[in-house]
């Protein structure tokens, strides 16, 4: 039977961070989290899916993911930069077309993930 909810340390090893930044995610905003009845957090499965990328884009050839959250979304003419605050304290910075940055709808604040491949960045959503 699939587990349904992890405890904090069991959802930081399987996101692959230390139990102090899953802790710092919930203060902010990043992760989802309940308490149960001793007030320890709780990270539903579905949430650790969704941090790691589950299903996102599996047909793409990239294995560097850097997921975050927009910060800023410049465009000017016909390109754009896009800032991905990953964690701390490090971002991404990538331009990318205008027409990019329309059809996924990129806004800061939003999620969003830096997937890198060689010396281009580029983003996903």
């Amino acid at each position: 039977m699939t587990q349904k909810t992890y405890t904090a340390a069991e959802a930081a090893r399987a996101l692959g961070i230390s139990l102090d930044t899953l802790r710092r995610w919930d203060r902010n905003g990043r992760i989802v989290t309940t308490r149960d009845a001793r007030n320890q957090r709780l990270v539903d499965a579905a949430e650790i899916a969704r941090l790691r990328g589950a299903g996102a884009s599996e047909g793409l050839s990239a294995r560097n993911r850097l997921h975050g959250t927009v910060t800023e979304v410049t465009v000017e003419g016909l390109m754009a930069q896009v800032e991905i605050q990953v964690t701390e304290p490090a971002r991404v910075v990538a331009l990318v077309t205008r027409a990019a940055v329309e059809e996924l709808g990129l806004k800061p604040g939003m999620p969003g993930t830096a997937v890198v491949k060689a010396t281009s960045v580029m983003i996903e959503r």
